[in-house]
């Protein structure tokens, strides 16, 4: 029997009785019923491991645990949040925390029995798991300085909260072709990375109306491609009908087979701008609220607390200053600075954490902001507080200097625990990091250079939007041993408002080249750039110039037993790659998406009898699709795209007159974008599901008997 609540074979408590939010509950035994089936063979892997991702479960390098990722909209953390996260790393992992590039906070080698569990634990601060990884809207990021940046129009955050929990188990985003990021912007330096998001929004203000610029379809990955201007200026009752108008054609007209081509960005290459906004067009009358006012007042902001600068005494008065010119960021609000805290590849403790959470508790405004760049920003400390800050964080060694600057690298978990890493990029990182303190100390004050780092293609460390980038990679010598590599990027960079430049692969090198590298372009950069940014010195210079001075490099003619161990480990090098799951295509066998559509027509009449009538209708819609996906499947037809399930099941079994519909399958599922969202409609709609999965089973039952 599938677990209902309680204690059933896997140590969980009662969920019932610890989670007030009944959809949270509902969720959790959800997800520990599926793990019951799993154990017991009644779920596919491949379904099951879409399941989890959606739960923010996701598998690591090492078998039999998994990651799990807790989403931290806007990099906003309440000091009882992290407390919280802290007492589920120790209960549940091994007391360590991992910022990520997109403001989530990781946690590893966890029990995939106990998550269930975990994900409860969580609740209990509001803090949740759940679309953090998988085919789905990801984490909603923000720029770390929303809310006090001395430059901002207005802050964003209220609106990144508004649109993070409208789309948060919205049934149009949860079962994508691939996963979908959103940004917001503070101001026009574009701190949230608009240009490489699904969707990006720039906060702007207009005849003292606020607005933002949304920026579409930007990417990384192994082809980053630059988003578009959807709108020069939308006001804030537009971004949520929006982004729910693009989540649609996405859902619909998105890649669903090749992993390769299933983002947004590729979308929007292959039609264009302009029939991309007729596809939005179309959706217009299915979406429900054409306006969603935000109001930006009932947002609580966190608030400082007023509290006497007690006395200190600092011992290294120069470490003290250089800290200060470096780490401090200036506040809109007067007599008050945010403290930047350098965290090295984003790891950091759970005993950290807690006098972290004390400190800003007890005096400044009980919240700490994670970055895009794994860090932490402490806001609202009052300037005569500072002193007594350093004194503080100096306990927690979170005083290095260099906070956003050249020396602040950037980096994913590499070979560490993913899946698709090729190269150690935690160990270059390190290494890298080492260089330019010792060699390079004036870089300590640069924030005009910046390095990142991936351990695969995949640019979950940004790498092809750094200024200097580096790629894990591998490199055959003649004799066809593997020793670990890295692909050398130049010339990224955020122009601001949206602009940017990608970066340019250059060469590629053993790893253990990696610092020699950088020494030679930071020779030559310290030597002849008289004064230009990285960027702009690059844009004269050129690709091939750089290519000439690191070019023999490249020899894999000459490695030493060195060569063949990656930074950071001991044993020879083994090119270890498993199977990505940041958003892998499952293909179902056609008994389970049978099994799906009903469960969908189900979640359908749920929501119809919560009047929820557009979720109800789109729960019905994908009941459809699932159901004409899997008679193609059976006729090993391709169903990459939902309008291509569409229009192939028209050809094969409509127009054929294997199946009578009483009209095409087209007229029947198409309803969806020109009916408004009523309740009769919704009704009439679910029973087309209805019968349409009745009609399909009927045929495959029959076709199956004529097998046998």
């Amino acid at each position: 029997m599938p677990l209902k609540e309680g204690r059933r074979g896997f140590g969980m408590r009662s969920f019932e009785t610890e989670i007030e939010n009944p959809v949270v509950q509902k969720d959790i035994i959800e997800l520990a019923n599926k793990i019951e089936l799993f154990h017991n063979g009644k779920i596919d892997e491949e379904k099951f491991r879409s399941l989890r991702l959606a739960r923010g479960v996701y598998g690591q390098r090492q078998e039999g645990v998994q990651m799990i990722r807790i989403k931290i909209p806007y990099g906003k953390l309440k000091s009882n949040q992290l407390r919280r996260i802290s007492a589920v790393s120790d209960e549940y992992s091994r007391g360590r925390l991992h910022i990520t590039t997109r403001q989530d906070i990781q946690i590893h080698y966890v029990d995939l029995n106990r998550t269930p569990e975990l994900w409860a634990e969580l609740e209990k601060d509001d803090v949740t798991v759940r679309e953090a990884c998988g085919n789905v809207v990801r984490n909603v990021t923000a720029s770390e300085t929303a809310g006090f940046d001395v430059n901002e129009p207005f802050d964003v955050s209220p609106y990144a909260d508004a649109l993070y929990k409208f789309f948060l188990r919205n049934p149009i985003c949860q079962e994508m072709g691939r996963k979908f990021k959103v940004s917001f912007s503070s101001t026009d330096e574009d701190t949230g990375l608009s240009y490489l998001h699904d969707i990006g929004y720039i906060a702007k203000e207009k005849d003292g109306v606020r607005g933002f610029k949304v920026m579409v379809a930007g990417g990384l990955g192994s082809q980053p491609r630059h988003a578009d201007v959807l709108f020069d200026f939308v006001e804030t009752d537009q971004i949520i009908p929006i982004m729910e108008g693009v989540l649609r054609v996405f859902d619909r007209y998105g890649e669903r087979k090749s992993r390769a081509k299933a983002r947004m960005k590729f979308l929007l290459k292959d039609i264009g701008l302009d029939a991309f906004r007729e596809l939005i067009a179309q959706e217009q009358k299915a979406i429900e609220f054409k306006s969603v006012a935000i109001d930006a007042n009932a947002y609580i902001p966190s608030t400082p607390i007023s509290v006497k600068a007690p006395q200190v005494t600092i011992k290294d008065q120069d470490a003290f200053e250089l800290w200060k010119s470096t780490n401090l960021i200036p506040q809109k609000h007067e007599g008050y600075v945010a403290i930047g805290v350098k965290v090295l590849l984003g790891d950091f403790y759970t005993d950290k954490a807690r006098l972290l959470a004390n400190l800003v508790d007890n005096y400044a405004a009980g919240e700490v902001r994670l970055t895009l760049r794994q860090n932490i920003v402490i806001p609202f400390v009052k300037e005569d507080l500072v002193p007594f800050f350093y004194q503080e964080l100096e306990k927690l060694d979170f005083v290095e200097a260099g906070y956003n600057k050249a020396v602040d690298i950037t980096a994913c978990p590499g070979t560490d625990t993913c899946n698709l890493g090729i190269a150690s990029s935690t160990g270059i990182a390190e290494e890298l990091e080492r260089v330019i303190k010792t060699e390079y100390p004036q870089y300590l004050k640069n924030e005009d250079l910046v390095i990142k780092i991936s351990g695969c293609m995949n640019a979950c460390g940004q790498h092809n939007m750094a200024n200097i980038g580096f790629q894990g990679m591998t490199v055959r010598t003649p004799e066809k041993l593997i020793a670990p590599a890295l692909q050398v990027l130049l010339g990224g960079g955020n122009q601001g408002d949206g602009n940017a430049t990608f970066a340019d692969k250059v060469v590629k090198v053993p790893s253990k080249r990696g610092p020699e590298a950088l020494r030679r372009i930071l020779n030559d950069f310290e030597a002849n750039a008289n004064g230009k940014s990285f960027v702009a010195y690059y844009q004269e210079k050129g690709e091939k110039y750089f290519y000439d001075f690191l070019n023999d490099l490249q020899d894999a003619t000459n490695l030493t037993q060195e060569d063949f161990i990656d930074w950071g480990e001991e044993e020879k090098y083994v090119k270890e790659i498993g199977i990505g799951e940041c958003a892998g295509v499952v293909i179902d066998l056609i008994a389970t998406l049978f099994l799906e559509s009903e469960e969908k027509i189900g979640n359908a009449k749920e929501a119809f009898e919560n009047e929820v009538y557009s979720g109800a209708i789109y729960y019905a819609y994908q009941s459809l699709v699932n159901s004409a996906k899997a008679l193609l499947l059976a006729e090993n037809k391709k169903t990459n795209t939902h309008a291509g399930i569409i229009t192939q099941f028209d050809e094969l079994f409509v127009e054929s007159g294997k199946i009578s519909l009483g009209a095409s399958f087209a007229d029947v599922i198409y309803q969806i974008n020109k009916n408004a969202p009523t309740k009769d409609f919704a009704l009439n709609y679910i029973s087309s599901a209805d019968k349409f999965l009745e009609a399909v089973r009927a045929f495959r039952a029959v076709e199956t008997s004529k097998q046998n």
